[in-house]
């Protein structure tokens, strides 16, 4: 695959996220859930149009500049080791609806797929191309060990959504 054909693929991967999330926001019955699935909308959005800006480069200079790509949420080292130190306080799994559930499930499938891809770029592309995808594997993991955690919250394993659902002793 080119350059230009893996970002184009990306810019579609990622509409497709950022989609998903508008939905999960729009369809979230929680808050606390809808904040959540705004934030990760948010983030996606901005995947898209830093993407945008990177194929628009490539098209007119034939080049790529690897700007840095922030992002609003943790890595996924550090998502799994608060969940682990939480999770040994935890004393009883949140009461949530089924459509929450639903919802992060889906999240997490295109989420999945979104890395997935990014991976198999780093693998195949070299150079900046590696660079660029490189950046997506480490946010979009973050990303899936966010949802990942609402899904253990959804089967009461400490949280849900932002809100501890236990109590420190």
């Amino acid at each position: 695959m080119t350059l230009e054909d893996a970002i184009k693929t990306a810019i579609e991967y990622e509409t497709r996220v950022h989609a998903t999330y508008q939905e999960a926001q729009e369809e979230a019955g929680d808050e606390v859930g809808r904040r959540v699935f705004r934030v990760l909308a948010k983030e996606e959005a901005g995947h898209i149009a830093y993407l945008r800006s990177r194929l628009k480069e490539w098209q007119e200079t034939g080049t790529i500049n690897v700007v840095d790509l922030g992002t609003a949420i943790p890595s996924a080292e550090r998502i799994e080791e608060g969940a682990a130190r939480l999770g040994e306080k935890l004393e009883e799994g949140p009461k949530l609806g089924v459509d929450e559930a639903r919802l992060l499930e889906r999240a997490l499938k295109v989420e999945k797929e979104t890395s997935d891809f990014y991976q198999q770029m780093t693998d195949e592309l070299d150079g900046k191309g590696r660079e660029l995808f490189a950046r997506f594997v480490e946010i979009e993991q973050g990303h899936q060990a966010i949802v990942q955690a609402e899904i253990d919250a959804v089967n009461g394993n400490g949280f849900w959504f932002d809100m501890p659902e236990f109590r420190l002793g």
